[in-house]
């Protein structure tokens, strides 16, 4: 199939100019002005943003957590993240302790392969290091296309690891070329302060937040700094919320380190005053929500250059599942719905209010991550030769976030009522269209697996 976008303004990480888009079968072929050529298929994009689709490589699909599983699977989640201009995915595969990675791999391919909607890989949560997992790591790099591995400073029994693990993942990790990505709070002061306030009988949600103070944020990312800094090993901090952490990597760069950071929707827009309200637990996620000074922060840092991606950490529950904390926080499942507003939100709160501009809104929600992973040139831009996902995006159309329209599989938005200006009016998946008309035009199975090779931001 041949599609021809005419007229559009085109938006990448460092361009921005009109000019039409060919596209034959799953990639872009020919980029120039008025283009002639007859296509089976032709958009008019006059008036409209067009975008290279999303990377989110941060969600969470099917994930067994706190004894309930999150509430989006591949297909559901995949094609809401397509409403909402993201066309690939990373998810999080979780190594049960005491089994391999093989055998978690498997359980994530059954989840996926036949489900997904939108295009997908993994990253490979090691939750249990040894001299068999070690050798598992240079097999899912060298063979599997999973390139980057997920730890956890938190979690105590289910998925910490150790320092002294983290160190030897790490030296595996880089002389293989591959990338430790961190959940980076300290678990044992975490866990010693919930246990405090339950004993205080402290039951509400706002002890989950009172529970994980930023200190705990800034001392873990402090740590994985210095340990990568001594192994020598790439590495990445998920989720960052606060001015603390973020300092944390402003130190390391006065030795000339760097840490990849990533940052996500929420910390940008909301903040730790949702735990006062009645329905406070459907904002319980980890790390919780801060203050309005951290969101000052971390906008700062997007445009010096500290954080280099916004993800969603995307990982529904239910209002019931919720209710699993009503009497205890520690028992709510943590995570909210994120997935298929990113890319609205960061143009609606970024670049309509000044706080970042047009390429660097680009780079955030899809160029970074496609570079620090391993996808690009293949995702992340739009040039002759890469795949043809793109986002045909109206920048003046407002429109009300609602669990009401969402496609998200949750029963309630974190949002609900939030006017945004900027909305996905058409998307394409490798050369297929994708959305059109507010409707979801691929089926489950139509989503590929990214086999993903070694980062291009890696010196």
């Amino acid at each position: 199939m041949s599609i021809l976008i005419k007229n559009g303004r085109i938006i990448t990480a460092v361009d921005d100019y009109q000019a039409d888009i060919f596209i034959e079968n799953e990639t872009i072929t020919v980029i120039g002005k008025n283009l002639s050529m007859v296509a089976d298929k032709e958009i008019d994009a006059a008036g409209k943003l067009v975008l290279p689709g999303g990377v989110d490589p941060h969600v969470h699909l099917d994930m067994p957590f706190m004894g309930t599983y999150s509430s989006d699977d591949y297909e559901t989640g995949t094609r809401a993240a397509l409403h909402g201009g993201t066309t690939s995915v990373i998810e999080f595969i979780l190594q049960t302790q005491g089994d391999t990675l093989h055998n978690a791999l498997k359980t994530w391919q059954d989840k996926s392969l036949h489900k997904a909607v939108g295009d997908f890989s993994y990253h490979m949560a090691v939750t249990d290091f040894n001299d068999d997992v070690a050798k598992e790591v240079v097999q899912m790099i060298e063979e599997e296309g999973i390139t980057s591995f997920k730890t956890f400073m938190a979690y105590k029994g289910a998925l910490m690891i150790d320092d002294g693990q983290m160190v030897q993942l790490m030296k595996i990790v880089k002389k293989h070329g591959g990338l430790v990505t961190v959940h980076a709070t300290n678990g044992d002061m975490i866990d010693s302060l919930i246990s405090k306030n339950l004993s205080e009988g402290n039951t509400k949600p706002l002890y989950h937040y009172l529970s994980q103070p930023e200190v705990t944020e800034a001392e873990a990312s402090a740590r994985f700094a210095d340990m990568l800094h001594y192994t020598g090993c790439p590495g990445y901090i998920v989720h960052m919320t606060c001015e603390g952490a973020l300092n944390a990597v402003r130190k390391a760069t006065h030795r000339n380190q760097k840490v990849f950071v990533e940052t996500c929707s929420q910390y940008l827009m909301l903040d730790a005053s949702k735990y006062d309200q009645e329905d406070g637990a459907k904002w319980v996620m980890s790390p919780p929500l801060r203050e309005k000074k951290d969101q000052e922060a971390l906008w700062a840092g997007i445009n010096q250059g500290l954080i280099q991606v916004v993800g969603t950490d995307h990982c529904p529950f239910t209002w019931e599942q919720k209710q699993m904390g009503k009497d205890d926080f520690s028992k709510i499942p943590n995570g909210h719905p994120a997935i298929e507003h990113r890319v609205e939100f960061m143009y609606s709160e970024g670049v309509r209010k000044g706080k970042i501009s047009l390429n660097k809104f680009v780079e955030i929600c899809s160029t970074n991550a496609a570079k620090i992973f391993g996808m690009y040139p293949k995702k992340g831009t739009i040039a002759v030769g890469t795949d043809a996902d793109i986002v045909i995006f109206d920048p003046h159309k407002t429109h009300t976030i609602s669990s009401k329209t969402h496609h998200m599989n949750c029963d309630y938005s974190a949002y609900e009522g939030w006017e945004v200006t900027g909305k996905t009016e058409a998307v394409l998946l490798r050369g297929k269209i994708a959305i059109e008309n507010e409707e979801c035009k691929l089926k489950p199975g139509d989503g590929k697996f990214i086999p993903r090779g070694k980062s291009s931001l890696i010196i």
